[in-house]
C-alpha cells in the first residue's frame, strides 16, 4: 500500500512520497468504514442516482401562519435581528433583515475563501442563486461566516481564520463544517442564517449551539454558485433561532410568493416513529433521556408513538466513507496538485486521502446505498417522519480526536455524523430541534425527519416538539 502512495506523492509533485505516511495515518482512522466495505457484498441493484426533490405542501395543516400587518412593528423586530413577521415584510420596506451566509457561497461584492488559502478570494461578481433570491425578498446580507474549511470536517476549527467558539459551550466544538453560521445565531449576531449539509453540516452545529437547522430534501433547493464538497451529498439550508424563523427562511429560499400553511394545532392523528437499533445503540444517557421526554411530549401533543428499526444501517458509515472521499477527492484534484500548500494539514490530507479510492469501490459503494436508501424510506410505511437525536452525545470537547459512548469508542468525525450522515445518503429532509441541555450545560439536539419532499411537514412536527422542548 505504502508503494503506491508514494508512487502517488510523484503524480502530485512531491518528492521520495513525503506525504505516504501522512495519508497512511489518516487511511487508519477510517480502518473500521473500509474493512466492513470491503467485506460487504455488491447487491444486485443498480448505481443510485440522487434524485432532486419537488417540496409537497403540508398535509393536514390546519393553521396559517400569522402575518404582521403593522410593517413600523414588524422594522423594529427587524432591527433586533428579525422575527418571522418581520421576515415576511421586510420585502414591503425600506430596511434588510440580517442573515448571515456561510463562506461557501458566492455574495455579490464579497471576496470568496471557502475557509482557506488555497483558493482564489476573488470578489464575487454575482451571487449565488440562493442568496439573490434573499435579496429579492429584501435580507441584508450582513457578513460571511468561519466554516471547517471547504466544508470538509465537524469542528470548524479552521487552520486559517482560527478556531470557531462554540457561544452556548465554549469548552466544546461548535459543529460543522456550518460552525460559524450556528455560533453566530447562538451568540445574537443574526436569528437568521444559511449552511450547507453533506454529512450533518447544519444539523451538527445546530445541535451544538442549541439552535435550529434544517436539511431539506435533496436539490429542493438549488447549489448554484455554491462550493461543491460532494455533489451527491451536499445540500443548501437555513439555520435560524427557531422553528418558526427557519421556515420562514426556507420559503425564501423556495423563493414561493407566500408562505404555505404548514404548521399544526396538534399532533391528533399522526404517528411518529423513534427509532432504534443502529440510531439507539450506543446513545449517551442524557441524550438517551432527553429523547424520552421528547417522545412522551410528542404522544401527549396527540402523536402515536411506535419503535422502528431499519434494516442495514451498520453499513451507512462505510457508504458514506466512499462516497464522500471519492467525490471531495474528484473536486479538489487540480487544486491539491497545484496549491497543496494553501490547505490546512488536516483537510488537505482527508482530501488526498480520497484519492486512492478505487472506481469500483465508489460504483460498489452506490449500490449499497440504493439498497440503504430503500430500507430508510420504507420506515415510512407506518408513519408520518422519524425521531432520533441528532448526535450520540452531547457536543465532544475541543481538541478531542476520539469519542466514547457507553462501551464504544468511535474517532470525532464517526461519532458525530453518524446519526445525520444516513439522511445525506437519502437525500430525505430532516431538522434539528434543540431539548434542553445536559447536567454540565452543553446543548441536546435532537431530529426530525420526513417522507422526501415532505419538508413542511417536517418543520410542521419540529416546531411541535420546539413547544414541548424545555
Amino acid at each position: 500500500m505504502r508503494d503506491s502512495l508514494v508512487g502517488y506523492s510523484g503524480w502530485l509533485g512531491y518528492g521520495h512520497g513525503e506525504r505516504a505516511d501522512a495519508w497512511l495515518a489518516r487511511l487508519e482512522v477510517n480502518r473500521p468504514e473500509l474493512e466492513l466495505f470491503r467485506s460487504a457484498e455488491t447487491p444486485p441493484c443498480p448505481v443510485y442516482a440522487p434524485r432532486a426533490a419537488t417540496v409537497l405542501p403540508a398535509d393536514g395543516c390546519d393553521r396559517t401562519v400569522e402575518l404582521q400587518s403593522d410593517a413600523a412593528a414588524a422594522l423594529r423586530r427587524a432591527r433586533d435581528h428579525a422575527s418571522l413577521n418581520a421576515f415576511t415584510w421586510i420585502a414591503e420596506s425600506a430596511a434588510g433583515v440580517p442573515v448571515a451566509v456561510k463562506d461557501l457561497m458566492h455574495v455579490r461584492g464579497a471576496p470568496l475563501s471557502c475557509g482557506s488559502k488555497a483558493f482564489d478570494r476573488a470578489v464575487a461578481e454575482h451571487d449565488a442563486e440562493v442568496v439573490a433570491r434573499l435579496r429579492r425578498w429584501g435580507a441584508a446580507i450582513v457578513g460571511l461566516t468561519n466554516l471547517h474549511e471547504f466544508a470538509a470536517g465537524v469542528t470548524s476549527d479552521n487552520a486559517h481564520f482560527g478556531r470557531v467558539v462554540n457561544p452556548a459551550a465554549p469548552s466544546r466544538i461548535p459543529g460543522g463544517s456550518s460552525g460559524g453560521s450556528a455560533a453566530a445565531i447562538a451568540a445574537g449576531i443574526v436569528r437568521l442564517a444559511l449552511g450547507t449539509d453533506t454529512a450533518g453540516s447544519i444539523r451538527i452545529p445546530a445541535a451544538c449551539c442549541g439552535v435550529v437547522g434544517f436539511k431539506p430534501s435533496y436539490d429542493a433547493v438549488p447549489r448554484d454558485g455554491v462550493v461543491d464538497l460532494a455533489f451527491s451529498l451536499d445540500h443548501v439550508g437555513p439555520m435560524a433561532a427557531s422553528v418558526g424563523e427557519c421556515a420562514a427562511l426556507f420559503g425564501a429560499l423556495l423563493d414561493q410568493p407566500e408562505m404555505p400553511p404548514w404548521s399544526y394545532r396538534d399532533l391528533s392523528g399522526k404517528t411518529v416513529a423513534r427509532l432504534g437499533g443502529y440510531f439507539a445503540e450506543p446513545l449517551d444517557s442524557e441524550v438517551r433521556s432527553a429523547l424520552d421526554a421528547a417522545a412522551r411530549a410528542l404522544e401527549r401533543d396527540g402523536a402515536k408513538i411506535i419503535g422502528r428499526d431499519i434494516e442495514g444501517m451498520e453499513a451507512a458509515p462505510a457508504i458514506q466513507l466512499n462516497t464522500l472521499a471519492p467525490e471531495s477527492a474528484a473536486f479538489h484534484a487540480e487544486r491539491l496538485a497545484s496549491r497543496g500548500e494553501g490547505y490546512g494539514e488536516e483537510v488537505r490530507v482527508r482530501l488526498e486521502m480520497g484519492l486512492f479510492f478505487p472506481g469500483v469501490w465508489y460504483l460498489k459503494a452506490q449500490r449499497m446505498r440504493t439498497r440503504l436508501v430503500a430500507s430508510i424510506e420504507s420506515a415510512f410505511d407506518r408513519a408520518d417522519v422519524l425521531l432520533c437525536a441528532t448526535m450520540r452525545t452531547p457536543a465532544p470537547p475541543v481538541g478531542a480526536s476520539r469519542v466514547a459512548i457507553g462501551e464504544r469508542e468511535y474517532a470525532l468525525h464517526t461519532a458525530v455524523t453518524n446519526l445525520t450522515m444516513p439522511f445525506n445518503l437519502s437525500g430525505l429532509p430532516a431538522i434539528s430541534v434543540p431539548w434542553g441541555r445536559s447536567r454540565e450545560g452543553v446543548p441536546i439536539g435532537l431530529q426530525v425527519v420526513g417522507r422526501r419532499g415532505c419538508d413542511w411537514q417536517v418543520l410542521g412536527f419540529a416546531e411541535r416538539l420546539e413547544r414541548a422542548a424545555p
